[in-house]
Protein backbone atom coordinates (compact mmCIF):
# COMPACT_ATOMS: atom_id res chain seq x y z
CA UNK A 1 0.00 0.00 0.00
CA UNK A 2 2.54 2.24 0.62
CA UNK A 3 3.98 2.02 -2.48
CA UNK A 4 1.09 3.04 -4.09
CA UNK A 5 1.09 5.97 -1.82
CA UNK A 6 4.30 7.54 -2.89
CA UNK A 7 3.95 6.52 -6.27
CA UNK A 8 0.33 8.72 -6.49
CA UNK A 9 2.09 11.39 -4.78
CA UNK A 10 4.55 11.59 -7.74
CA UNK A 11 2.03 11.73 -10.28
CA UNK A 12 0.07 14.52 -8.54
CA UNK A 13 3.65 16.48 -7.96
CA UNK A 14 5.34 15.51 -11.65
CA UNK A 15 1.35 16.96 -12.67
CA UNK A 16 1.38 20.07 -10.95
CA UNK A 17 5.05 20.84 -11.82
CA UNK A 18 4.21 20.59 -15.44
CA UNK A 19 1.31 22.48 -14.90
CA UNK A 20 3.77 25.02 -12.68
CA UNK A 21 5.81 25.52 -15.51
CA UNK A 22 3.19 25.96 -18.36
CA UNK A 23 2.39 29.46 -16.67
CA UNK A 24 -1.04 30.53 -15.79
CA UNK A 25 -3.62 28.92 -17.83
CA UNK A 26 -5.94 30.97 -18.59
CA UNK A 27 -3.28 33.60 -20.47
CA UNK A 28 -3.40 32.36 -23.49
CA UNK A 29 -1.60 33.74 -26.73
CA UNK A 30 -1.06 33.89 -30.24
CA UNK A 31 1.83 35.88 -31.86
CA UNK A 32 2.61 36.31 -35.96
CA UNK A 33 6.74 35.88 -35.50
CA UNK A 34 9.67 34.38 -34.11
CA UNK A 35 10.90 37.79 -33.40
CA UNK A 36 7.68 37.98 -30.85
CA UNK A 37 8.60 35.39 -28.78
CA UNK A 38 10.35 36.97 -25.83
CA UNK A 39 7.78 39.55 -25.85
CA UNK A 40 5.49 37.53 -25.54
CA UNK A 41 6.73 35.97 -22.73
CA UNK A 42 7.50 39.38 -20.86
CA UNK A 43 3.94 39.76 -21.55
CA UNK A 44 2.62 36.44 -19.82
CA UNK A 45 4.85 36.66 -16.82
CA UNK A 46 3.69 40.26 -16.33
CA UNK A 47 -0.04 39.40 -16.47
CA UNK A 48 0.55 36.88 -14.09
CA UNK A 49 1.68 38.25 -11.75
CA UNK A 50 -0.82 40.97 -11.15
CA UNK A 51 -1.74 40.81 -7.39
CA UNK A 52 -5.89 40.18 -8.05
CA UNK A 53 -5.98 37.35 -10.87
CA UNK A 54 -7.77 34.68 -9.63
CA UNK A 55 -9.69 31.67 -10.68
CA UNK A 56 -12.62 33.33 -11.68
CA UNK A 57 -10.68 35.89 -14.39
CA UNK A 58 -9.57 34.99 -17.46
CA UNK A 59 -7.03 36.66 -19.30
CA UNK A 60 -6.10 36.48 -22.95
CA UNK A 61 -3.32 38.07 -24.97
CA UNK A 62 -2.04 38.66 -28.75
CA UNK A 63 1.17 40.07 -29.55
CA UNK A 64 1.65 41.29 -33.12
CA UNK A 65 4.75 42.88 -33.65
CA UNK A 66 5.21 45.68 -30.79
CA UNK A 67 1.34 45.50 -30.63
CA UNK A 68 -0.32 43.70 -27.83
CA UNK A 69 -4.14 43.04 -27.73
CA UNK A 70 -5.93 42.61 -23.95
CA UNK A 71 -8.72 39.84 -24.39
CA UNK A 72 -10.83 38.44 -21.57
CA UNK A 73 -13.25 38.19 -18.56
CA UNK A 74 -12.23 39.76 -15.39
CA UNK A 75 -14.58 40.29 -12.28
CA UNK A 76 -12.69 43.54 -10.89
CA UNK A 77 -12.76 47.00 -13.47
CA UNK A 78 -9.27 47.38 -11.57
CA UNK A 79 -7.68 44.26 -12.60
CA UNK A 80 -8.56 45.60 -16.67
CA UNK A 81 -6.96 48.74 -15.78
CA UNK A 82 -3.66 47.33 -14.40
CA UNK A 83 -3.48 44.86 -16.92
CA UNK A 84 -3.26 47.37 -19.49
CA UNK A 85 -1.10 49.58 -17.72
CA UNK A 86 1.51 46.41 -16.66
CA UNK A 87 1.70 45.29 -20.63
CA UNK A 88 2.15 49.22 -21.32
CA UNK A 89 5.41 49.15 -19.30
CA UNK A 90 7.21 46.44 -20.84
CA UNK A 91 10.25 47.48 -22.99
CA UNK A 92 9.41 46.66 -26.78
CA UNK A 93 5.75 47.52 -26.20
CA UNK A 94 4.29 50.57 -27.86
CA UNK A 95 0.54 50.12 -28.55
CA UNK A 96 -1.86 47.98 -26.42
CA UNK A 97 -5.30 47.33 -27.19
CA UNK A 98 -8.15 46.33 -24.15
CA UNK A 99 -10.43 44.65 -24.90
CA UNK A 100 -11.12 42.74 -21.80
CA UNK A 101 -14.71 43.12 -20.69
CA UNK A 102 -15.77 43.32 -17.05
CA UNK A 103 -18.36 41.11 -15.81
CA UNK A 104 -21.40 42.58 -14.02
CA UNK A 105 -21.45 42.44 -10.33
CA UNK A 106 -23.76 40.27 -9.18
CA UNK A 107 -24.14 38.29 -5.94
CA UNK A 108 -26.05 35.40 -7.34
CA UNK A 109 -22.61 35.01 -9.44
CA UNK A 110 -20.37 35.11 -6.72
CA UNK A 111 -22.47 32.48 -4.98
CA UNK A 112 -22.58 30.70 -8.24
CA UNK A 113 -18.33 30.55 -8.45
CA UNK A 114 -17.74 29.53 -5.12
CA UNK A 115 -20.25 26.90 -5.49
CA UNK A 116 -18.47 25.69 -8.88
CA UNK A 117 -15.26 25.81 -7.30
CA UNK A 118 -15.89 23.77 -4.10
CA UNK A 119 -17.95 21.50 -7.04
CA UNK A 120 -14.72 21.16 -8.75
CA UNK A 121 -12.21 21.26 -6.36
CA UNK A 122 -13.18 19.63 -3.85
CA UNK A 123 -14.27 16.75 -5.97
CA UNK A 124 -11.39 14.03 -5.31
CA UNK A 125 -10.60 12.71 -8.96
CA UNK A 126 -10.16 16.80 -9.78
CA UNK A 127 -8.54 17.96 -6.09
CA UNK A 128 -4.99 17.53 -7.56
CA UNK A 129 -5.47 20.51 -9.44
CA UNK A 130 -6.53 22.62 -6.79
CA UNK A 131 -2.72 21.77 -6.03
CA UNK A 132 0.27 24.73 -6.93
CA UNK A 133 0.21 29.34 -7.06
CA UNK A 134 -2.23 29.30 -10.09
CA UNK A 135 -5.01 26.12 -10.17
CA UNK A 136 -5.67 25.17 -13.94
CA UNK A 137 -9.24 25.52 -14.16
CA UNK A 138 -10.86 28.81 -14.46
CA UNK A 139 -14.46 29.55 -13.65
CA UNK A 140 -15.97 32.64 -15.59
CA UNK A 141 -19.64 33.33 -14.59
CA UNK A 142 -21.35 36.00 -16.62
CA UNK A 143 -25.35 36.30 -15.20
CA UNK A 144 -25.57 32.56 -14.33
CA UNK A 145 -23.73 31.17 -17.39
CA UNK A 146 -20.20 28.99 -16.30
CA UNK A 147 -17.24 29.17 -19.36
CA UNK A 148 -14.44 26.85 -18.08
CA UNK A 149 -11.39 27.67 -19.44
CA UNK A 150 -8.01 26.45 -18.71
CA UNK A 151 -6.22 23.27 -19.55
CA UNK A 152 -6.79 19.61 -17.80
CA UNK A 153 -4.64 16.47 -18.41
CA UNK A 154 -7.15 14.49 -20.31
CA UNK A 155 -10.49 13.90 -21.96
CA UNK A 156 -11.76 12.75 -18.57
CA UNK A 157 -10.76 15.19 -16.50
CA UNK A 158 -12.52 17.44 -18.69
CA UNK A 159 -15.99 15.88 -19.07
CA UNK A 160 -15.82 15.76 -15.22
CA UNK A 161 -15.11 19.29 -14.45
CA UNK A 162 -18.26 20.15 -17.04
CA UNK A 163 -20.62 17.21 -15.19
CA UNK A 164 -19.49 18.69 -11.77
CA UNK A 165 -20.15 22.78 -12.80
CA UNK A 166 -23.81 21.59 -14.73
CA UNK A 167 -24.80 20.12 -11.26
CA UNK A 168 -24.22 23.40 -9.04
CA UNK A 169 -27.63 25.13 -8.01
CA UNK A 170 -28.42 27.98 -9.65
CA UNK A 171 -26.12 27.55 -13.21
CA UNK A 172 -27.77 27.95 -16.32
CA UNK A 173 -25.54 26.91 -18.98
CA UNK A 174 -21.60 25.49 -18.91
CA UNK A 175 -19.62 26.21 -21.49
CA UNK A 176 -16.64 24.07 -21.47
CA UNK A 177 -13.53 25.50 -23.26
CA UNK A 178 -10.68 23.30 -21.44
CA UNK A 179 -7.99 22.49 -23.36
CA UNK A 180 -5.92 19.49 -23.08
CA UNK A 181 -2.33 19.41 -22.22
Amino acid sequence: MRPNFLKNNLIVAGLTLAVGLAGFPGLLSASTGPATANLNEKVRHELVMLPYLTIFDNLAFEVNGNEVTLKGEVRNPTLKSDAERTVKSIPGVETVTNKITVLPVSTMDDHIRLATARAIYGYGPLHRYSLGAHPPILIIVDNGNVTLAGVVANEMDKNLAYLRASQVPGVFSVTNDLRID
